[in-house]
């Protein structure tokens, strides 16, 4: 889930009045990181995977019906569980009691019924190393399941299909669209993990960046007994549905979602960029083949991916940057989301392909492109830089431009695209990498990690 550091979260009027010194002082961790490491060379390929969680509670009631046989059947009722918070230390306890090192590590994400786990060492460039992927995804999901109740599973599902339905969770948990962190008719604010402040603060932030709540609406899927006109009943808090559509009001309906990532170390600099290249077109590929999200809020959409939703939950442009007002309070109109496709190439072959307007802080290319950054990265980065910080912690105000990049990740880890450009950390042997960010996971391990053995064999 990108960014983790630890602090006292700032609310969005103390995060904005800081907004100019995180950018400036980002580009300069930026500037200070490239001139140490932009001539890195003969890093071998490393890769590895980001496998999501649900943790789905499944319980049996007996069928209510006259009839003799249905009576001796059984039915399940689905919720999502919010235990995260309680497996989430033991399944760490490997990493943490070996100084980092373990056979798989684990992360929290977004909800409380979602963890998120990662091989604990790398693969190589050998083929020998594609045989492990499936083996170690299962001993991951293994790992969860023994810590769950024997009515909990750890499901590979991207979208629970009824999150944001009456009883959704277990333990029950009401909305609260007058006050909370979302202010959802739909969400409760408790299924938002509480184990780290990030996740709050992003949801509040966003919210009140953009004056109001988000606003998602997915077109219905429409048959013979689809109702005319249908429409979310009206209320002050569901103002912003739209006729045949399904609406969704907050973060959690999109960074609810699960999904399969692959992060790829290349040898270089340059070659990072090519491979940044190559993988995008085929993002929206393996985002078709791999789409597995058909169901939200309890509808059958006319959409199959996560991908409208989740662009949607954290879109936290103004009216202004929309194009809906003259700008006077803000300095851009923003074409998308701050989750969506990329804008431009990176490599020298594909600069011929940049044939979209690219909207640019100025003052940040110049100070890029002084520093000697390689134009296309220049610009790169200064589109990335025209968004603000949503999420900043009291204690990391004040950094060094030389030691640190936390200011630099605020930027590059809250703009999600389909592929990210990853500079390598401060003070690591971690090369320049890449992350594919688009596939959506699979029911099963064996179909995610054909899916990761694929991508990996395209680069």
């Amino acid at each position: 889930m990108g960014l983790l550091s630890e602090g006292t979260p700032l609310s969005w009027s103390e995060t904005q009045k800081h907004s100019e010194h995180v950018r400036q002082h980002g580009i300069r961790q930026f500037i200070s990181l490239y001139y140490r490491l932009k001539d890195r060379t003969k890093d071998s390929l490393k890769w590895g995977d980001e496998v999501e969680y649900q943790l789905v509670r499944l319980t049996k009631s007996a069928a209510s019906s006259s009839d003799q046989q249905q009576q001796q059947q059984s039915q399940f009722a689905s919720q999502l569980s919010l235990v995260a918070d309680q497996i989430l230390p033991e399944l760490q306890r490997e990493e943490i009691e070996n100084g980092g090192r373990a056979s798989t590590l684990w992360r929290p994400e977004y909800a409380a019924y979602m963890v998120e786990g990662v091989p604990g060492e790398p693969y190589g460039h050998l083929l020998a190393h594609l045989n492990l992927v499936e083996a170690n995804m299962r001993k991951r999901r293994a790992q969860v399941q023994s810590l769950l109740g024997s009515d909990v599973y750890a499901l590979t599902l991207t979208a629970f299909p009824r999150l944001g339905c009456p009883d959704f969770c277990y333990p029950g948990a009401k909305p609260t669209p007058e006050g909370g962190v979302s202010c959802s008719a739909f969400l409760p604010d408790e299924v938002i993990y509480s184990g780290h402040p990030r996740f709050r603060t992003l949801t509040r932030n966003i919210r009140e960046r953009r004056g109001k709540k988000v606003a998602i609406n997915i077109p219905v899927y429409r048959d013979l007994n689809t109702p005319d006109g249908l429409l979310e009943p009206p209320t002050e808090h569901t103002a912003a549905a739209l006729p045949g559509h399904i609406y969704m009001d907050a973060m959690g309906f999109g960074m609810g979602c699960c999904c399969l990532q692959m992060t790829f170390q290349a040898c270089s600099i340059t070659e990072a960029y090519l491979l940044y290249d190559q993988l995008t077109p085929l993002s929206p590929v393996l985002l078709a083949l791999s789409a597995a999200s058909p169901v939200h809020r309890g509808w059958l959409a006319d959409t199959d991916t996560r991908w409208r939703v989740i662009s949607g939950a954290v879109d936290c442009r103004t009216d202004e940057e929309m194009g809906l007002k003259p700008l006077e309070r803000n300095r851009f109109r923003i074409a998308k989301s701050r989750y969506d496709s990329i804008d431009s190439y990176l490599s020298a072959d594909g600069q011929a392909y940049n044939d979209i307007p690219l909207t640019m802080d100025e003052d940040i290319l110049r100070q890029l492109m002084e520093a000697g950054v390689e134009p296309s990265l220049s610009r790169h980065l200064a589109h990335l830089f025209i968004r603000d910080p949503v999420s900043l912690f009291s204690e990391k105000i004040h950094q060094s431009d030389t030691e640190e990049s936390d200011h630099f990740e605020n930027i590059q880890s809250t703009n999600w695209q389909s592929m990210r450009f990853k500079p390598p950390p401060t003070n690591s042997t971690i090369g320049w990498r890449v992350e594919f960010r688009c596939a959506e996971v699979q029911l099963t391990d064996f179909e995610n990690a054909a899916y990761v053995v694929f991508i990996v064999l395209l680069t």
